[in-house]
């Protein structure tokens, strides 16, 4: 039973993450837990470490070589 004369206590919200299938992203997300057992003011902190770390996975797509197109055989004109 709770006491009526203590302050109430982070509750987690028991939402569920459907996993995405890259690792990265996965791994920030399941991060969104941390929140759960904090008060309010920890939130923040959390968030923005997801945050960054989102913007870094979406930033690292751009970063990798992505498939090359086809050659064309006749660019070389004499």
């Amino acid at each position: 039973m709770t006491d009526p004369t203590q302050p109430p206590t982070p509750q987690p919200l028991g939402v569920e993450r459907t996993p995405t299938g890259d690792a990265d992203v996965d791994e920030r997300l399941a991060r969104l837990a941390d929140a759960d057992h904090l008060d309010v003011s920890g939130h923040l902190q959390v968030y923005e470490d997801v945050h960054q770390g989102l913007r870094d996975a979406l930033t690292a797509l751009d970063q990798r070589p992505g498939p090359q197109g086809p050659t064309r055989p006749y660019d070389n004109r004499s």
